[in-house]
């Protein structure tokens, strides 16, 4: 919803282009303020039905929109948008050819410098989006696909390669790059998801929201953490403060203060991803642990992480030096958290649970362990895709492996075991002394 002074100030800039669009120009209200780093307004581009290429400006603090320009007819049919920068977008056909649209200018009126067909066919996907970053993403038949892109206006094969397929399973219904290697999605039953793409088979997904995307038909992101999303005809703004924690519960709703709350009926929207950044707050310094005393999750981890760099041989009876080289630690598996959690000595698997409190396995937490007493520990890295029970962990393994990081599921997947051991034996314990940091 546009505030009266800046209806008035833009309302005959509006006038063309939202008569042709049907978009409105309503009421007053208190502008909301997001905190997103953009170098200018949010550039959105879109298809209407007929063919044609439209243009939107969209302030990237208030939400409201700056402008909108229509521009010619495409020449063909448009399945689904990329936009690579700020004036190249990739567009494809139904006919699964890829055209590269050249614009211009998206100043006071979207003028094409052309458009040129670089693919003749193949180009299937149902969404496509760019991160902004290189890499194009697009799914057909629940696959998630990836190319390189290696120039700003790419002419074909040479400058779009590379081609990969993530994986199986990304049944969506909108996608969007939310930056390098992070979409953002949508589902038919009203999911809010993330994405951090590692690599072919290797990805991690956030459940952002659980439900209430539903109506959601259309969904872009310009990067900061800065959503759009068109329900009904109306385009809705919305601000993840940190959209780095996997978490959603910190996502500003400015539902009542939209876009516009109807005439977005383009068939496509795009944005590129890489208009706005992210830029976390400095981190107060932890203080370093003491032996027994408190330790920040970071510090647990980055111990961790000195063990397994060393590969610290596995022993029952052996000790090793900590990072700190002041005190040495048991060199087997509950050794191995003593260390990392910077305990008084090295405990065992029947004796963790003295120094620990017992939580949901689904409320791990980085720093964490899964410990079960019949003779195994790991420590609990991060979630990999936490709707299924996947994640990473360290552990000191067994005499022949030593040190290793590895992946399972909380129901230990196919064969119902973690690390050699069965799942269902297994505790979720919080160290004591554990602090977030």
């Amino acid at each position: 919803m546009l505030s009266s002074s800046r209806a008035l100030r833009l309302a005959a800039g509006f006038a063309l282009a939202a008569s042709s669009l049907g978009l409105a120009t309503l009421g007053s209200a208190t502008p909301a303020q997001a905190a997103a780093i953009c170098g200018g307004n949010v550039s959105v581009y879109g298809t209407l039905a007929d063919g044609r290429l439209t243009y939107t400006a969209i302030s990237p603090n208030t939400g409201d929109r700056v402008k909108t320009l229509i521009g010619p007819d495409l020449g063909f049919t448009p399945k689904a948008m990329a936009t690579l920068n700020f004036n190249t977008i990739l567009v494809t056909s139904t006919a699964g050819e890829l055209y590269r649209v050249d614009v211009q200018t998206n100043d006071n009126a979207l003028a094409l410098a052309g458009v040129t067909k670089i693919w003749d066919s193949g180009w299937t996907f149902d969404k496509m989006t760019y991160d902004g970053a290189g890499h194009l993403y697009g799914t057909v038949a629940g696959q998630l696909h990836r190319y390189n892109v290696s120039q700003a206006k790419p002419s074909g094969p040479a400058h779009i390669a590379k081609h990969v397929v993530i994986d199986e399973g990304f049944v969506l219904k909108t996608l969007a790059a939310a930056g390098d290697d992070v979409l953002v999605a949508t589902t038919s039953d009203g999911k809010l998801l993330s994405y951090q793409i590692n690599g072919v088979g290797d990805w991690e997904r956030s459940d952002l929201k659980s439900s209430g995307w539903s109506a959601v038909d259309s969904l872009v992101s310009p990067g900061g953490g800065l959503y759009y999303g068109r329900t009904n005809g109306g385009l809705y703004w919305y601000h993840d403060a940190d959209p780095t924690d996997g978490k959603g519960d910190d996502i500003a709703y400015h539902s009542d203060d939209p876009v516009d709350a109807s005439g977005w009926t383009q068939t496509l929207l795009s944005a590129f991803a890489n208009d706005c950044t992210y830029q976390p707050p400095t981190p107060p310094t932890p203080t370093p642990s003491t032996r027994g005393g408190q330790i920040a999750r970071s510090e647990v981890l980055s111990r961790a992480v000195n063990w397994l760099n060393r590969d610290i041989p596995y022993s029952q009876s052996a000790y090793a030096s900590d990072p700190d080289g002041d005190h040495t630690y048991r060199t087997d598996c509950s050794g191995f958290i003593s260390m990392a959690w910077h305990a008084n000595s090295s405990y065992t698997t029947a004796s963790l649970p003295s120094v620990s409190a017992t939580v949901s396995k689904s409320d791990l937490q980085p720093g964490d362990a899964l410990n079960t007493q019949d003779g195994h520990v790991v420590l609990f890295e991060r979630w990999v895709d936490k709707a299924a029970g996947k994640f990473s962990y360290i552990h000191e393994s067994n005499p022949n492996d030593d040190m290793m990081r590895g992946q399972d599921y909380l129901n230990g997947g196919t064969d119902g075991r973690i690390a050699g051991h069965a799942a269902s034996g297994y505790v979720a314990l919080r160290y004591d002394k554990v602090v977030n940091g």
